[in-house]
């Protein structure tokens, strides 16, 4: 095994979780980007939820990698959408109650996007893809929901974490466990065993 260090480009409390107890070793930075910024012409050229996360997570990767230059730097970003709607964290209360009432009984996306970049270059791209069904959902019983959640309700692009009391909200989910956290673990570990950061 090379000894090559990993770098993981986010603050992300989930996605550091993953990592630890899949038993890599590497470091956390966060990268430093205006998100909305890079979103916002993409956007505008029509371009898929898929295609803006794997952007975002290559714009973090490679503003870290640039600290970094002999490190391998894992980017990520995960976005979600019902039809052509991307959804963004949700700022307040308010915001979050629409979120969940606007999924309530359809089917919405999560799009897991990872990176990998040391110095300029890119070694690898993937996108994992989640769907979920939310059940119906009553406004007495999403304010509830809120009132219990409290702050963690804003931690997340959908205002739920399936890991915790958001599972309460679905009637069906297809697709794995990681890319829902928004670390699509298994790629991730057979590309650092490809690339022999961990061993085979």
């Amino acid at each position: 095994m090379r000894n090559i260090p990993l770098i993981l480009a986010s603050s992300s409390p989930f996605r550091r979780m993953l990592m630890d107890n899949a038993g890599l070793r590497f470091e956390a930075h966060p990268a430093r980007i205006d998100e909305r910024a890079i979103e916002a012409p993409l956007a505008e050229s029509g371009a898929s939820p898929q295609d803006v996360a794997l952007a975002l997570a290559q714009a973090k990767a490679m503003d870290v990698a640039a600290h970094y230059p002999d490190a391998i730097v894992l980017g990520s970003d995960q976005t979600m959408s019902l039809g052509e709607r991307v959804y963004h964290k949700p700022a307040h209360r308010d915001e979050a109650k629409n979120h969940l009432l606007s999924l309530s009984g359809k089917t919405h996306q999560l799009n897991s996007a990872i990176v990998l970049v040391r110095g300029a270059e890119v070694l690898w791209r993937n996108i994992s893809e989640a769907r979920l069904t939310v059940r119906d959902l009553s406004e007495g019983f999403v304010e509830s929901y809120l009132d219990r959640v409290g702050d963690k309700a804003f931690q997340s692009v959908g205002a739920y974490q399936l890991e915790g009391e958001g599972v309460q909200l679905f009637s069906a989910i297809e697709g794995d466990y990681f890319t829902i956290i928004g670390l699509p673990l298994l790629p991730l570990l057979a590309e650092l065993r490809r690339l022999e950061v961990i061993d085979g």
